[in-house]
C-alpha cells in the first residue's frame, strides 16, 4: 500500500493525481450536495415506479398511478367536444353555401377550419395559404375544379389523383414528348405563351396554334380556357402551377405533371373536413 501523501500548505490528504505539479486535493463533499444526490435518486427510482417511464419491445410500462399525458390530451379533446357538441353537429348538418357572414356557425367553422388549415394543409399550400410551385394558390379565383363551397368541400374531402378514394378528383395529362416531335413542341408552347402574353412569336404560335388544335383544344377549349369537368387548367390568364415560362411549359408539355393531394375525408372528421372547406372559402378566393 502506498503511502498517503499530505498537501503541506492545506494539511489535507491529495488524491495522487497532479497536473503539472499541482497537487488534487482529497476534500470530501459537502453534505447537502450528497443528501440532495441522494434525495433525487431514490425520487427518480420512486418517478419510474409511479409513473411510465420504461420502453419495453411494444410500449411502455404503465407505472402504479396509471397515468398517461395522451388520455389526458384525449380528456381535454373530448370535453371540448362535449362543448361545443351543438355546432358541431350543426356543422355536419348544415348547407355550407347558405352560412351567412355573421352567424355563429360560420364564425365557429372559420376558426376551427383554420386550426385544421395550419396543423393539416399549410405544409404544402403555405401558412398564408398562398401556395408554391406545383402547389396551388387558395387565394385566388383560379380553381381547377371549382371554387364554389361545396366543390372545394369535395375536393377537400376525396383528394385530388391519389390512389385511397375512388372517388378522387382525376385527370391526366398525356406526356407529349413520346407523341409530338421536337418542332411541334416548341411551337405548341409558344402558342400557349401567346394565349397570355405579348411577347411571343407570331410565325411560330401560328404553327402551334394547328397542333394545338390537334392535340390539346379537346381537353383545355378552343381559347385554352380550361374546362372544370376535366380538371384541365385555364391557359389563357397567365396562372401557372408550375411556371409560365417557355423552358418550363416546354417541360410540362413533356412529360405532363400529376399531382396528388390526400383524401382527408379518410383522416379528418366529418366537420373538420367542412371547417377547412368554410376557411378555405372565406380567404377570400373562393366563388
Amino acid at each position: 500500500m502506498s503511502e498517503r501523501k499530505i498537501d503541506k500548505t492545506t494539511g489535507v490528504e491529495t488524491t495522487g493525481h497532479s497536473w503539472d505539479g499541482i497537487e488534487e486535493l482529497n476534500n470530501p463533499l459537502p453534505r447537502w450536495w450528497l443528501w440532495t444526490l441522494y434525495a433525487t435518486i431514490i425520487w427518480g427510482v420512486g418517478y419510474t415506479i409511479a409513473y411510465p417511464a420504461w420502453p419495453m419491445i411494444s410500449g411502455a410500462t404503465s407505472g402504479l398511478l396509471g397515468y398517461s399525458t395522451r388520455a389526458e390530451v384525449a380528456a381535454d379533446i373530448a370535453a371540448h367536444e362535449a362543448r361545443n357538441g351543438e355546432l358541431v353537429a350543426a356543422l355536419e348538418s348544415a348547407d355550407l353555401a347558405t352560412l351567412g357572414e355573421t352567424d355563429d356557425l360560420r364564425r365557429y367553422a372559420v376558426a376551427r377550419g383554420g386550426s385544421v388549415f395550419r396543423a393539416q394543409c399549410s405544409q404544402c399550400h403555405g401558412a398564408g395559404a398562398a401556395g408554391a410551385k406545383g402547389y396551388p394558390n387558395l387565394l385566388d379565383d383560379d380553381w381547377l375544379w371549382g371554387g364554389d363551397i361545396e366543390s372545394i368541400a369535395y375536393t377537400v374531402n376525396h383528394g385530388i389523383r391519389n390512389e385511397t378514394d375512388p372517388d378522387a378528383r382525376y385527370s391526366q395529362m398525356p406526356a407529349f414528348g413520346d407523341i409530338l416531335q421536337d418542332e411541334e413542341i416548341t411551337s405548341v408552347v409558344e402558342y400557349v405563351v401567346s394565349l397570355s402574353s405579348d411577347d411571343y412569336d407570331r410565325a411560330l404560335a401560328e404553327t402551334g396554334s394547328q397542333v394545338f388544335a390537334d392535340n390539346c383544344a379537346a381537353c383545355h377549349g378552343d381559347a385554352g380556357e380550361g374546362n372544370r369537368d376535366l380538371g384541365a387548367p385555364d391557359l389563357s390568364d397567365a396562372i401557372w402551377l408550375y411556371g409560365g415560362d417557355r423552358d418550363t411549359l416546354s417541360t410540362t408539355v413533356r412529360n405532363a405533371r400529376f399531382g396528388v393531394m390526400p383524401a382527408w375525408g379518410q383522416r379528418l372528421s366529418d366537420a373538420d373536413v367542412r371547417a377547412v372547406s368554410v376557411y378555405v372559402h372565406s380567404l377570400g378566393g373562393g366563388e
